[in-house]
């Protein structure tokens, strides 16, 4: 690849990564954290290429003022004849040049897409066929409101249920919110896929449902779930892991959030 179209790469990618950091598309890729980075990254990127294309020319302006240097014959060396183009010359006495091969501009595909095509958010597919991903069992959880309804994630959910034995959530109303996904028997969950750095590694944190669910469900569609604690676990049959049930007296359809992926483990 020549040096413009290392230009053209370098501008389209800081550009790229400058549109996702400056809206809610970097969010399919990476957790919210590391916003200000994507956002340096793009700035480093396009000073890179604005940089490259200046030395080129400032390179090419000498070039072009320099006077060239005289090749005298020597005595060893054979007279070209007129008619006869020397190795390495074009006919009209020029340089050949090696132009770089088109398909190298192929690489800026890519970029395009990222621009113009948003991926979709992992889901129930990619769930079910991976183990729940609990967080390693924290010192403490922080103190819950004395009274009303908690609203939790479906990680602090399943982590106090596990961990703490729903002590601070037996007798409460919930609310926790996720995407739907089935195992192969038909069991629904309620899911929400966790990040530790970008969505490369995004694993699902799994709620078993019981109670009160209405007759038809669809998976991935994002549903708001009101009901109680239940001792009731199961365990995951990919990795072993213990995946607690959550009582279900209610459900609504809700959309899906713009950050799909669960915020605590955002932080």
């Amino acid at each position: 690849m020549n040096r413009q179209a290392q230009t053209v790469v370098l501008f389209l990618t800081g550009g790229a990564l400058l549109h996702a950091g400056f809206t809610d598309l970097y969010l399919r890729y990476v957790k919210a954290g590391l916003r200000p980075l994507l956002i340096g990254a793009g700035l480093v990127l396009i000073i890179a290429a604005v940089a490259t294309l200046w030395y080129e020319r400032r390179a090419r302006r000498q070039s072009d003022g320099r006077p060239e240097p005289d090749h005298p014959d020597t005595p060893d060396e054979p007279h070209a004849h007129a008619d006869e183009p020397q190795a390495g010359r074009s006919p009209a006495g020029e340089p050949h040049a090696h132009r770089e091969p088109r398909v190298s501009w192929l690489l800026v595909l890519p970029l395009l897409a990222l621009v113009l095509v948003a991926p979709p958010a992992a889901g129930s597919y990619t769930a079910m066929r991976t183990g729940t991903a609990l967080q390693e069992q924290p010192w403490g959880y922080p103190t819950l409101p004395a009274d009303g309804t908690l609203r939790l994630s479906v990680a602090d959910y399943a982590g106090r249920a596990v961990y703490d034995k729903g002590r601070a959530l037996a007798g409460r109303t919930l609310k926790v919110t996720g995407f739907l996904a089935f195992d192969d028997s038909g069991r629904p969950y309620l899911v929400r896929m966790a990040l530790n750095c970008c969505a490369a590694d995004a694993q699902p944190v799994k709620v078993a449902l019981t109670g009160e669910l209405p007759a038809v469900l669809q998976p991935d569609t994002w549903i708001e779930v009101t009901g109680t604690y239940t001792p009731k676990r199961t365990e995951d049959p990919l990795n072993g892991t213990a995946v607690p049930y959550l009582r279900v007296t209610t459900t609504k359809p809700v959309k899906a959030p713009q950050d799909p992926y669960d915020e605590a483990w955002n932080g």
